[in-house]
């Protein structure tokens, strides 16, 4: 019995004009993020809502905690080699590449998922570094902050959720 050799159906030119927008807002705001950090227009750190995947934890910190904190972030110079329009162009070129390469276009993705656990792993360090310096006092008012921002979470999505 003969298989059935169908080709396989390209993707559509809309898919890949979707695709190459939400990368680019992705990376938009990846630059956003760590450009804001890296020239200083963050005077008193992150925004609170900047966590880095740290959560309460972030929110719990104090304005000079993540002063000190946005200081140390802005000076890493791993976190200023970001050229957001050079990695938008590659992945442009990579789409428009006739014939089209996906595992160029993965290993581009890869890159960018590497570019942020990067800088997720380098705010995480920041912050022990920061709850190293606290003293026992400190350290336990924070730990108490931390466990009100939980609540808080916890409340806003009991709200959020009708019940």
């Amino acid at each position: 019995m003969a298989e059935d050799k169908t080709p396989q159906a390209r993707p559509s030119r809309l898919w890949r004009v979707v695709l190459v927008l939400s990368l680019a807002l992705n990376l938009a705001v990846v630059g956003v993020i760590v450009g804001s950090a890296a020239s200083g227009r963050w005077k008193d750190g992150p925004p609170r809502s900047f966590d880095l995947g740290l959560g309460p934890i972030a929110r719990a910190l104090e304005p000079q905690e993540r002063r000190a904190i946005g200081r140390q972030l802005r000076n890493d110079r791993s976190l200023r080699d970001f050229d957001l329009r050079d990695r938008v162009n590659r992945v442009v070129a990579a789409l428009q590449a006739d014939p089209f390469d996906p595992d160029v276009l993965r290993a581009l993705l890869a890159e960018q998922s590497a570019r942020m656990t990067t800088v997720q792993a380098t705010a995480q360090e920041v912050v022990v570094e920061e709850i190293i310096a606290m003293t026992p006092e400190r350290r336990r008012a924070f730990a108490e902050r931390v466990l009100e921002e939980m609540s808080r979470a916890r409340s806003l999505r009991e709200r959020s959720s009708g019940g």
